[in-house]
């Protein structure tokens, strides 16, 4: 049998890209160093080279997967100080529930290797380059009026919550995914109303709830 060769040009993107493809397909327990090692036709020796074992590769997937959510946010939000706020909001909005429904896999993959206690220090950066920008964005809604002044954590959990819901119930087919844009902008409408200032009241006085409006 014929040794195969340790080089392939940039062998760790081939790992990534292959992994990637590994785990949408069989999850991660489908995932391994010797396995992907045959498929982009390295030694199986090769991969440690640049991921000491799984969990290390694991590690990385995660880390591309914030990088890459981090640009879709950013593209997404481009000229924001110049915009109406709702509108950059909803673009915010529609485009991370499209990135969640398209990589389901990798965005579980990403949430909970971020919550291990072995997480590494550059995905800890990565995730957050990537909802630091969700924050600025409500930091930005705050100060244009458009939101109830509070805890920026807390309102962009709120914002978050939504999404996870819409993004959990398409993957489930529970909504059409043709539908997804018009019902996140419809959801974004929705919350930015429930959040909007109102005379007397604060995010503890659950605004819009209680009966007092």
């Amino acid at each position: 049998m014929t040794e195969r060769p340790y080089h392939h040009g940039d062998l760790r993107v081939a790992l990534l890209d292959r992994a990637e493809q590994t785990l949408r397909e069989s999850g991660v327990d489908g995932l391994s160093l010797r396995e992907l090692a045959r498929d982009v036709g390295v030694s199986h020796g090769a991969p440690r080279r640049h991921f000491r074992d799984k969990a290390a590769l694991l590690d990385s997937l995660a880390v591309e997967g914030f990088h890459r959510l981090a640009d879709t946010f950013a593209r997404a939000a481009a000229g924001a100080a110049g915009r109406p706020f709702p509108v950059v909001l909803s673009d915010v909005a529609v485009a991370y529930v499209t990135f969640a429904t398209e990589n389901p896999a990798l965005l579980e993959l990403m949430f909970t290797s971020k919550h291990q206690a072995e997480a590494s220090a550059e995905l800890h950066r990565a995730a957050n380059s990537s909802f630091d920008q969700v924050a600025g964005l409500v930091d930005l809604g705050q100060s244009c009026g458009a939101l109830v002044d509070g805890e920026v954590e807390q309102v962009g959990m709120t914002l978050f919550a939504m999404l996870h819901g819409i993004t959990s119930l398409a993957n489930t087919d529970m909504i059409d995914r043709d539908q997804l844009p018009r019902l996140t902008g419809y959801a974004v409408g929705s919350l930015l109303h429930g959040l909007a200032p109102r005379h007397g009241t604060d995010l503890g006085a659950a605004p819009g709830l209680a009966g007092t409006d």
